[in-house]
């Protein structure tokens, strides 16, 4: 009698990562479903294969045989519901697959907030294969494109977009770019560095309604303050949310995702949930339930591979780190640094005089000890901060060792001297 296999929904980093750890540790059947794609793409590289720097082959991470190689099966189906008592996945054509363990990997979706005009053609966000499919199938026809919503695949769309010689309209509700995550100084410096790539970026400024022509096509917007801006194009980037709509009439505790514990767990027997479509019902201090980045699918797909092949783990992510690129300004972080200090957070701040480079760091005011670290334009090394938040230095000691965690090459400049005499020059 043939084994039940274990059932991943989604085939992104989270699923994936899954799947290969468990075939490392088990010989159990292992079915990916995926609705989205045949194989496994690196979603984060998508803006390049628009750009020209990658082909559509290039994103995949692993050669096509090798999921046949490794006993992986693949399904291109989707699925709309959940038996659990008789543990089968309902697909879309009315067939059902029964599963050992059911992994629910499914990601996230664009926010999309109800606006007047919202489905015209021409109007999509940029998360999967198929809305980058569209956006290279219109392209031609784009002259004017808005971007609504000031976070990272913002960004990303108003560089894709700029490099095909398309003006870009960025309309960022906030008074600045980003403040909720980094300090205004900083925000002040992006959104200098898009403006110099010739983004029109209106702050303060929000979308009302998208407006459409006789044949169902935007062909303008009006913002809450009545202005009229001509468009082709209009990208929803307000962020995303888990995916997991499909599952609303299940039994599984849903909050804004999926309900986990701290073994990614839900309610439902032998279901886990892991990537942005999870959250977590008790997060590690200084963590958030929900945590929609690559890394994080990463980690909890070698973590629950564990569980599942008899070696019962819990999820425990270690200090928040992330990295970005606001088009060729890059950006990295460690620890935990607010935008603005609260009462047991002080924060020095080293700018650049000329060029687009600054490193702010957090500590406690009372005992110095180092809490995170903000850098613009300066490449640092992941391995030092995790050691150096681990240790609980001071922050004096993180700035003598800067050199240790840069990580630019031989021939860039370096900037530790300039910084660590800003910082004596501050506490004298």
């Amino acid at each position: 009698m043939s084994q039940t296999p274990i059932v991943i929904i989604g085939n992104g980093i989270a699923g994936t990562t899954l799947a290969r750890q468990l075939r490392k540790r088990s010989d159990q059947p292992i079915l990916i479903i995926s609705k989205e794609s045949d194989y496994f793409f690196s979603r984060t590289a998508l803006m390049y294969v628009y750009m020209g720097h990658l082909t559509w082959d290039q994103l995949e991470p692993y050669e096509r045989g090798f999921w046949k190689k490794n006993k992986i099966d693949l399904l291109r189906a989707e699925v709309v519901n959940i038996h659990h008592e008789q543990k089968i996945v309902e697909l879309h054509d009315g067939n059902g697959i029964r599963y050992d363990r059911l992994v629910i990997a499914t990601g996230s979706t664009p926010n999309r907030f109800g606006w007047k005009g919202q489905d015209l053609q021409g109007v999509q966000g940029l998360y999967s294969k198929q809305d980058l499919e569209q956006l290279e199938a219109q392209s031609s026809t784009i002259q004017q494109a808005v971007i609504v919503g000031g976070g990272l695949i913002g960004i990303e769309l108003a560089e894709m977009l700029h490099s095909r010689g398309i003006e870009v309209t960025f309309l960022v509700r906030e008074q600045h770019f980003w403040n909720n995550v980094i300090a205004d100084s900083e925000s002040r410096m992006i959104e200098q560095h898009m403006q110099e790539y010739g983004i029109d970026l209106r702050l303060a400024t929000s979308l009302k309604e998208i407006c459409g022509d006789e044949n169902g096509k935007v062909e303008a917007i009006i913002t809450e303050e009545g202005e009229r801006i001509a468009c082709q194009f209009v990208g929803l980037t307000a962020g995303v949310r888990p995916n997991v709509d499909f599952l609303s009439q299940t039994a599984l505790e849903i909050n804004r995702g999926i309900v986990v514990d701290e073994f990614l767990q839900t309610n439902l027997t032998d279901v886990y949930a892991i990537g942005d479509c999870a959250e977590l019902r008790q997060p590690q201090p200084h963590r958030r339930a929900i945590e929609a980045v690559w890394y994080v699918g990463r980690m909890m797909g070698e973590t629950l591979a564990l569980s599942l092949s008899g070696h019962k783990t819990p999820y425990a992510p270690s200090h928040w780190f992330n990295s970005a690129k606001f088009f060729d300004l890059e950006y990295q972080t460690y620890g935990n640094i607010s935008p603005t200090p609260h009462e047991n957070e002080a924060h020095f701040l080293w700018q650049h005089p000329e060029k687009m480079l600054s490193i702010r760091l957090a500590y406690h005011p009372k005992t110095e000890q180092f809490l995170g670290i903000n850098s613009f334009g300066i490449r640092l090394r992941h391995a030092c901060f995790e050691q150096w938040l681990n240790e609980e230095v001071s922050c004096s000691n993180v700035i003598t060792r800067l050199a240790e965690a840069n990580f630019d090459p031989e021939f860039y400049s370096h900037y530790e001297k300039n910084i660590q005499n800003a910082w004596q020059a501050q506490h004298k």
